[in-house]
């Protein structure tokens, strides 16, 4: 039951937060989702499943009841967590922490309600990544959108409406189009599933037992269900044509909200993408091969462009964030070990990294109010420490080595390179590599006129280091991005396990 206490102590400690006196909601939101955190880390630690919950594998931490049900079919109270959810879960309590620390300076205004609306998001982001029943984890999905509308539209910057309504348009009716394509699957299984256990439901599809609905055959229902998904799953991504919510929501989004967006909200969907799409319909995936790796290779390639045409430094980090989930869909389109597992290994390194980004994007601009590369040069003459982790940070962004974001590249790209799904795989890889070269192009480019040179800034604040609650969440981040590229086994293993049964009916090595 220990997943049920974690999401219920998240739960209660939100409401707890939310009636705080707003003078030290900051301080008690901060000690309370340390909770999640040791229950995280205990499970990792206990961790010993293997293979894929979804595909017969053992389950750790598994619950499940009957809760409903409905028109014939049981709904249940089902959770539980294999080698790819659990790092989802250590990344979500991990980064909620830390950006609730990171927010005690720019949130100063109903910081009992934005702690506490922090608080419920990381509740429901935990079930999301636990949840093992369609209509549970649906709960959870759509619950996720509520304080993050909040949190945009009233912290947010001066167009924090406008951002905020796009954000709720776009990803709500996103999950309306993956609804209808998922109870299509579920009408079209008929009698070969007695539940919306995820388990059940991937296994009879693995099986061969989708049968027409309607108008459709089972082969046509198959494809129009995966295209409904991969787009309702897409715009959460977000992957090239539809992240144009992402940079808006980002640069009005407050710092914090901004980390947990980019950390762990993106990989809601390419998490759900990898649960539904690739391990449920692998066949189908695997002849849709072309039209996703190019979809992978355009958002690789338009997002780095993008983000090197930028001058602000929240939008160049929000833009490079496009980039970086084009690598976890190419990765999951090579169908290897290597390639999912790196794609999976992605999701987590690119949570660290680009939390780091934004937060130390948000140190500098609680000092100079600005976030124009224009405004200000020289700036790691008075804010040394934080200027050190910046280009650490950008350093992992580009693929260092002995960081996460080397090791997951690294992964994928060997993956897709191996890859036998397609004969033109290779020049996809190869195509989706010149992306390292344009990221290092605009984040030297970024680095070199805010940091150094002789100190500038247009502004009329004094420019001093950030205060150490603000710097210390930095400096945690980079020494779990460091550590996971130094030890990437402590994820990849059981990543590894619970990967390679998605990969049995085909693929690559």
């Amino acid at each position: 039951m220990i997943i049920e206490a974690l999401i219920a102590v998240t739960f209660v400690s939100a409401l707890v937060v939310f009636v705080a006196p707003r003078q030290h909601a900051g301080e008690l939101a901060a000690v309370l989702s340390l909770l999640p955190v040791v229950g995280s880390l205990y499970m990792w630690s206990q961790f010993d499943a293997t293979g894929n919950a979804l595909l017969g594998g053992s389950i750790a931490f598994e619950t499940q009841f009957t809760w409903l049900t409905l028109g014939g079919l049981d709904l249940n109270w089902y959770v539980g967590v294999d080698g790819i959810s659990l790092p989802l879960v250590v990344l979500t309590t991990v980064l909620t922490t830390l950006a609730i620390i990171s927010a005690w300076t720019p949130i100063t205004s109903r910081q009992s309600q934005f702690y506490g609306l922090m608080l419920f998001m990381e509740a429901n982001l935990l079930g999301v990544f636990t949840a093992l029943d369609f209509f549970v984890w649906f709960i959870f999905w759509e619950a996720v959108l509520v304080p993050m509308y909040f949190l945009i539209g009233v912290w947010g910057g001066p167009r924090r409406k406008y951002a905020a309504i796009k954000f709720f348009v776009y990803t709500n009716i996103a999950s309306l189009v993956m609804f209808i394509g998922f109870i299509a699957l579920v009408f079209g299984l008929g009698d070969s599933v007695s539940s919306l256990g995820l388990p059940e439901i991937s296994q009879a599809l693995r099986a061969g037992e989708l049968g027409g609905y309607g108008a459709l055959d089972a082969a046509t229902l198959k494809l129009v269900a995966f295209v409904a998904m991969f787009l309702g799953f897409a715009v959460k991504v977000p992957v090239a044509p539809l992240h144009t919510w992402l940079p808006d929501a980002h640069v009005e989004a407050p710092t914090p909200v901004s980390v947990m967006l980019a950390g762990v909200l993106l990989k809601m969907g390419t998490y759900a993408l990898l649960r539904f799409n690739f391990t449920m319909m692998p066949d189908v995936a695997q002849a849709l091969v072309v039209p996703i790796a190019v979809i992978a290779v355009v958002s690789v390639i338009y997002g780095a462009i993008l983000a090197l045409a930028q001058q602000d430094l929240k939008r160049i980090v929000a833009y490079s964030s496009v980039s970086s989930m084009g690598y976890v869909i190419l990765g999951l389109i090579a169908y290897t070990t290597y390639g999912v597992g790196g794609a999976t290994f992605q999701m987590v390194a690119h949570g660290l990294i680009s939390g780091l980004m934004f937060m130390a994007v948000g140190v500098i601009y609680n000092t100079t109010h600005t976030r124009m590369v224009g405004d200000m040069s020289g700036m790691a003459d008075r804010m040394p420490v934080t200027s050190g982790i910046f280009v650490a940070g950008a350093f992992g962004y580009m693929g260092l080595p002995l960081m996460a974001g080397f090791a997951a590249e690294f992964f994928i790209f060997m993956g897709a390179f191996e890859s036998t799904v397609h004969s033109a795989m290779p020049l996809f890889t190869a195509a989706a590599m010149f992306g390292i070269v344009i990221v290092a192009g605009y984040l030297l480019f970024a680095m070199q006129r805010t940091l150094f040179g002789p100190f500038r800034f247009d502004g009329d604040y004094e420019v001093t280091e950030a205060a150490f609650h603000d710097v210390a969440p930095l400096a945690v981040l980079l020494v779990l991005v460091i550590a996971l590229g130094v030890a990437p086994d402590i994820f990849f293993e059981m990543i590894q396990q619970a990967v390679n049964p998605i990969l049995e009916t085909g693929g690559g090595a």
